[in-house]
């Protein structure tokens, strides 16, 4: 899967867990997974506290993060639709 597909992954909608990038249709941030991953949970044991995301989810957050670490803004779309939550 190539970067960018992983990024279309991500939201960003200023009404959806204030404004904070998140898994595409979930409330779950990107910054909580890689809290995780940072923690030294593995990719295995987020999926099992988060049955409803897919391992692509996990590393379209470590692909963001990659983007933010190199210090270059990640364009995503402005999605102000309502997603569904999770």
């Amino acid at each position: 899967m190539t970067k960018e597909n992983l990024l279309s992954r991500i939201s960003i909608n200023p009404n959806i867990c204030f404004g904070k990038p998140c898994i595409r249709g979930h409330r779950i941030w990107v910054s909580l997974i890689l809290d995780y991953l940072a923690g030294g949970e593995t990719i295995e044991e987020i999926l099992e506290a988060y049955p409803s995301i897919e391992r692509e989810d996990v590393l379209a957050c470590i692909a963001y993060g990659a983007e933010m670490a190199r210090d270059v803004f990640v364009e995503l779309p402005l999605n102000e639709k309502k997603e569904a939550s999770a």
